[in-house]
């Protein structure tokens, strides 16, 4: 990746340097269909693009640059001077001198489609040979198709148009129209490079539309539309889709007080996708896997309908009114984070989402804010390579929970009104941290300068334990709370809390009788107005999950916990203490084999359908990192009893049955499971209720395969099945699960040693070749990651470079030797990229977090 960041610094410089007035695109796709990735002589298959760029220059005379990433430029012309490419196109950059006040810039390139997801990314289906096109450019590769200023700051109208194969159809952010076999599409408001989009192919597509008539009279019309591969479409349920869309745009139409602004509303779910979605106004980007093949539980639905809902708050807190620096990435994603469960919960059939907030967005949160790499919501983006990292948990989930913080501190009402008038000042434009602040000071009445010093500028996360003192009568004499951070971000926050008290009911439920919600401020709160209620056999200090922070418990709730946990009646409670066991697990203070046994005894009661599904991950996961490596097979043979026995017992056809089959696939290991798991996909056993569809095969297989019990003509067999592009994905995940030396080596030289396969490989590869039960073959690849990961890093794409230094860090290889081995890399490598070092010295912490759970696993056992 050399030549191709852009720091902080240069983009200011050419920000206060430069104004953008609009862009001319034109885009030749006919080249896309054809057989192959290359021109035959080893070169990447390519398109034309031509550019003109209308900017004004506030110092005539200066020099600047515009972005490119491209194999070939054939003609560079500025205010009518042809310049020759080879002296001013390096790759990356277009070096323009000489600047007048008012210029024209015109640039004829050959540019690449991608096989990595950024860029121009063209993928070919299995099933029928039919070509699909998508662009996805967060952060910055715009350039890959177009010549650009490539910064949020530069803002310009755009008018595109393509010419494309016969029969195809082709989209991008404004209303297009065919005429003379080119697509030309209406000029959009003034928008960001990155959320600029093309669509192009033979997708199959469904139209709606939504209309809207205000308090004045006046009436809004947006036409709707929703695209899949024609091989998803018996798949795909638009109806729900468009339901959920049109629940979202009336409920931002109460809330926001300014009309949807960009037109028509297209979403198109695309295949290999790297992102969850991107919200590219008017044409909003999904993963396809939103299209379910199979049975799946609301939990998909309900994430489906979260993330439908996240990318249209980002018509307004994003496109409406963008950051002007990566700095403010979470003025866009935090606010689209909390606006899609608040309107989820608002506007949808999904009541409970804040309980999926609870359990699964606050989790990956916690995760993120304990690394090494953990930063202020308001994060220090010195580069684009820092703004790749950084759609993390930090600027998503915590973001998202801090401002549901505010939202406690402030009032919903002067939340919204605050949103409102920011819209309302800021529409097109860009802005920073100080914009929004003011705004909302305004309509709260508070000092919002300090909450934003304690809450978006400095990193870490809080722990919150509740403290009881008894009197004689036993009662509560004194309930305090606890405050503390951590040696490496010591800030004591300001907690807006709900504090609970549980006990049981002669019945046996765990219910909440009393409660009261309060300001903790420094180490030690006491909360008086609790002083005097019947002693509590459960303290939950976060009820109702009002702040972020990790929930601690005393003696007496801990033990409550431990036998009850499963009578706690409230849905939101009960997420909330899963969620603390399971932090206490990853911060070894709860041994893995105790978070197990709780999992294996009360989540058979769990009703909330994601809080299941989480357990089940978290189980897992306990399993192959954090329980002692002595009781590893133990431990598997108590979880796999544990499933079938929950499988077997689950209402027939249930959520829950569902869940459980794939959770015992996931941990079956001994040869009685693994026949199971081969009768239930031959058919001469079943399970009342449950059916074995294609998407629940291949989550049998892989086990089986991994576990030696399927071969490769197996898994020919069911790819001749489902030979389908979502069936190709699964056969190579198996393939690469297959336990065998040579199968390792093969999978490590096509991800590590080869660019041929696209990203969806890459990533279906990689988690094949991870397998827990084959950690000895694994082992001779440790050695080879920290030979190869620099080499990778700066000859792959960044997203394949994530996706293999992540994906094949050795964290299976759970041994001090493994840890050291990580800290010589880093010793040895000071001066690599920043954001490869952070990404290990992440795994690093992962490792090294693992290693300390067993210990604690390891003492329990020795206790």
């Amino acid at each position: 990746m050399p030549g191709e960041n852009l720091s902080r610094e240069e983009a200011r410089e050419r920000a206060a340097l430069l104004s953008v007035d609009g862009y001319d695109v034109s885009l030749d796709l006919r080249s896309a269909v054809g057989d192959g990735d290359g021109d035959g002589d080893g070169q990447p298959r390519t398109f034309r693009s031509v550019t003109t760029i209308r900017f004004r220059c506030n110092e005539p005379g200066a020099s600047s640059f515009a972005d490119l990433i491209a194999p070939g430029v054939t003609s560079v012309s500025l205010n009518g001077r042809d310049l020759d490419p080879g002296e001013v196109f390096d790759g990356a950059r277009i070096a323009l001198e000489d600047l007048a006040a008012e210029n024209e810039l015109v640039v004829d390139a050959q540019c690449a489609y991608s096989r990595t997801g950024e860029g121009m990314h063209r993928f070919v289906d299995p099933e029928d040979g039919e070509v699909y096109l998508y662009t996805q450019y967060e952060p910055a590769d715009a350039r890959r198709v177009f010549a650009n200023f490539e910064q949020p700051d530069l803002k310009a109208p755009y008018r595109f148009e393509v010419r494309a194969p016969e029969g195809w159809t082709v989209w991008s952010n404004g209303a297009g129209e065919r005429a003379d076999g080119v697509w030309k599409f209406a000029e959009t408001k003034p928008i960001s490079t990155y959320i600029t989009c093309v669509v192009a192919g033979p997708y199959h597509y469904v139209t709606d539309s939504y209309e809207r008539v205000f308090e004045d009279g006046t009436k809004l019309e947006i036409p709707l539309g929703a695209m899949c591969r024609k091989g998803l479409a018996p798949h795909f349920d638009a109806d729900d889709v468009f339901l959920v869309t049109k629940q979202g745009l009336d409920f931002f139409h109460d809330h926001f007080d300014y009309p949807y602004p960009f037109g028509k509303y297209d979403q198109a779910f695309v295949p290999e996708y790297n992102l969850g979605a991107m919200e590219n106004p008017g044409l909003v980007t999904f993963r396809e896997e939103y299209i379910f093949r199979g049975k799946v539980t609301q939990a998909s639905y309900e994430a489906r309908a979260n993330v439908i809902l996240h990318e249209m708050a980002h018509m307004w807190f994003g496109d409406l009114v963008t950051m002007e620096w990566w700095d403010d990435l979470w003025l866009k994603e935090s606010f689209a984070d909390f606006m899609g469960t608040f309107a989820n919960v608002g506007a949808t059939r999904f009541k409970d989402a804040w309980i999926t907030f609870a359990n699964r967005r606050k989790a990956w949160a916690y995760r993120a804010d304990q690394l090494p790499s953990t930063h202020p919501v308001t994060a220090d983006i010195r580069d684009l390579e820092d703004a790749k990292l950084n759609f993390d948990g930090i600027t998503y989930a915590k973001g998202a929970s801090v401002l549901k913080q505010l939202v406690a501190y402030v009032g919903q009402d002067a939340f919204l009104e605050g949103a409102r008038r920011y819209f309302k000042r800021n529409a097109y434009g860009n802005t920073r941290l100080g914009d929004l602040l003011s705004v909302l000071g305004e309509t709260s009445g508070r000092d919002m300068s300090a909450w934003a010093r304690s809450w978006l500028q400095t990193a870490g996360v809080n722990s919150l334990t509740p403290q009881v003192l008894l009197d004689a009568a036993g009662r509560v004499a004194e309930l305090a709370v606890v405050q503390e951070a951590p040696e490496s971000h010591p800030e004591e926050r300001p907690h807006r809390v709900a504090v609970g008290l549980y006990r049981r009911t002669p019945e046996g439920a765990l219910v909440r009788y009393a409660r009261v919600e309060t300001d903790v401020e420094g180490p030690r709160t006491v909360v008086a107005d609790l002083a005097g209620a019947e002693a509590p056999e459960l303290v939950l200090v976060n009820d109702d999950d009002l702040t972020y922070c990790k929930i601690r418990f005393d003696d007496t709730s801990l033990a409550t916990l431990k036998a009850h946990l499963g009578a706690l009646t409230d849905p939101l409670a009960r997420a909330l203490c899963w969620s603390a066991l399971w932090n206490m697990t990853r911060d070894a203070l709860l041994p893995a084999r105790d978070f197990v046994a709780l999992v294996l005894r009360f989540a058979g009661r769990e009703s909330d359908i994601g809080v299941l599904q989480m357990l089940h991950a978290w189980a897992n996961s306990a399993l192959v990192h954090y329980a002692a490596p002595e009781w590893r097979a133990t431990g598997e043979e108590l979880v796999a009893e544990g499933a079938l026995r929950e499988l077997r017992t689950a209402g027939p056809g249930s959520e829950q049955q569902l869940a459980w089959a794939r959770f015992f696939a996931n941990v079956a290991f001994a040869e009685p499971d693994l026949k199971l798991l081969r009768d239930l996909l031959d058919g001469t056993t079943t399970i009342d209720g449950l059916e074995v569809d294609q998407e629940l095969r291949w989550a049998f297989l892989e086990p089986l395969t991994a576990r030696g019990a399927a071969d490769e003509s197996v898994l020919a067999a069911e790819l001749a099945r489902d030979d389908t592009a979502s069936g190709k994905r699964h056969q190579v995940r198996c393939l690469a699960a297959r336990p065998s030396a040579a199968v390792k080596a093969q999978a490590w030289a096509q991800v590590v040693e080869s660019d041929a396969l696209s990203n969806a490989l890459v990533e279906a590869t990689i988690a094949g070749f991870d397998q827990p039960s084959q950690r000895e073959l694994t082992a001779p690849y440790a050695e080879k990651y920290f030979a190869a990961i620099e080499r990778v890093w700066r000859e792959r794409s960044i997203q394949i470079g994530m996706d293999v230094v992540r994906g094949l860090f050795p964290a299976l290889q759970d041994r001090p030797e493994t840890l050291r081995a990580t800290d010589a890399w880093l010793q040895a490598h000071r001066d690599a990229a920043p954001a490869l070092r952070r990404l290990v010295l992440e795994a690093r912490d992962d490792l090294a977090r693992a290693l300390r759970a067993q210990e604690c696993d390891a003492t329990a056992s020795a206790g």
